[in-house]
């Protein structure tokens, strides 16, 4: 039951007060009495007991937080609970939330087909074998700059040479690959090398 009388009023302050010094029987008492009320307001403005039962626990964690500073007399422990409980309701309804899908609707699944998978698993294979034909250097600079998306100054600092010499060993090996990949896969571009 909410305090509604002065000497309510007095029992829920001074309960608060002896939570904030240690009592932890004075908050199981505290809870006792808002807990419930602070879920009921919480379920009806959510229509959700998992969402309420969230609700009227964060409400009281922050009512033990402020125990400490809580000035008696200026509001009662069951309005600012209410007020902190529905504020932490408007924020949730405020949320954009999914609505529930049409009877027999099923979501599109966005994964790539079996096909696409399969496609995409030869490209690669093909790609990686087409890198191993390549000297270690092209590789080296190929796999950085393409695979791992390193700028040429990056690329230079790694293996130690200049960017000019990057640039070239990428140009070469662009080529190598371009020649390596056309046979086996012409949908391959040297864009995809």
């Amino acid at each position: 039951m909410m305090a509604s009388d002065p000497s309510e009023r007095q029992a829920d302050a001074a309960l608060l007060a002896a939570y904030a010094a240690g009592d932890a029987e004075a908050a199981r008492q505290l809870a006792r009495t808002h807990g419930p009320p602070v879920f009921r307001l919480a379920r009806r403005l959510l229509n959700n007991d998992a969402e309420a039962e969230e609700i009227a626990q964060e409400a009281m964690m922050r009512l033990w937080k402020i125990a400490p500073d809580w000035r008696a007399g200026e509001a009662l422990i069951s309005t600012w609970l209410y007020r902190v409980a529905t504020n932490l309701c408007t924020d949730r309804l405020r949320r954009v939330r999914p609505g529930p899908l049409p009877e027999g609707h099923d979501p599109a699944d966005e994964s790539p087909s079996v096909a696409e998978r399969l496609h995409t698993r030869q490209r690669a294979a093909a790609l990686e074998a087409a890198l191993e034909t390549l000297p270690d250097r092209q590789r080296v600079a190929i796999t950085l700059r393409h695979l791992e998306e390193r700028s040429n100054p990056e690329i230079a600092e790694v293996m130690d040479i200049s960017v000019e010499a990057v640039e070239s060993l990428l140009s070469r090996g662009r080529r190598a690959l371009k020649a390596a990949l056309a046979p086996a896969a012409p949908h391959l571009s040297v864009k995809d090398a």
